[in-house]
């Protein structure tokens, strides 16, 4: 069963995330990982509980190897990058 890795990202140091970008894409790549929107146009429709930022939107083949990626010693090193230069939303859910 799929699952999907959904990021809501309010981007506060734009240069150190671009390089958070190019080093996390192809670790999430490694684990089945398939980028399927990244930041682009949204038409927010209800935001009764919420009203997103920049969403990004990771497919993995299962839940397993979503966590593997989360947890993973290669993206370990640059989870800080995200984490110390943007507020995130992160949510690791199955899919159907």
């Amino acid at each position: 069963m799929a699952a999907y890795i959904l990021v809501d990202t309010q981007i506060e140091n734009p240069e150190v995330y671009e390089e958070y970008k190019a080093l996390a894409r192809p670790i999430a790549e490694s684990y089945g990982g398939k980028y399927l929107t990244r930041g682009g146009a949204m038409d927010i429709i209800d935001s009764d509980l919420w009203s997103p930022t920049r969403i990004v939107l990771i497919e993995f083949p299962d839940i397993e190897k979503a966590r593997n990626f989360m947890n993973s010693e290669a993206y370990a090193p640059v989870r800080p990058l995200r984490e110390n230069n943007a507020k995130c939303t992160l949510v690791l859910l199955e899919g159907l």
